[in-house]
């Protein structure tokens, strides 16, 4: 019995990025959600972004600006609804 690879859908199906997502990604113009969070998150662990006071927020560098609408701060929730604008249909 041949079993079939299903086709990645929804969230896990890669999209077209916009050109500032494109920038903080390294050039890559399509990735699945999924993956460009956990590309953020590495991004905010790996030069410790995270507020020490409340760790539910990042205080955003000159990158992360970028791709958040230029805001100086936000909270771990916002991030999802911030990077919609770059995922192109």
């Amino acid at each position: 019995m041949e079993t079939k690879k299903r086709e990645p859908r929804g969230i896990m199906k890669p999209c077209r990025v916009s050109p500032e997502m494109q920038a903080f990604l390294g050039g890559v113009s399509e990735i699945p959600r999924t993956q460009a969070l956990k590309e953020i998150w590495a991004h905010i662990k790996q030069h410790n972004l995270q507020d020490p006071e409340d760790k539910k927020v990042i205080i955003c560098d000159e990158k992360l600006k970028r791709i958040f609408g230029g805001r100086h701060r936000v909270g771990f929730l916002e991030i999802a609804g911030l990077i919609n604008p770059h995922f192109l249909k």
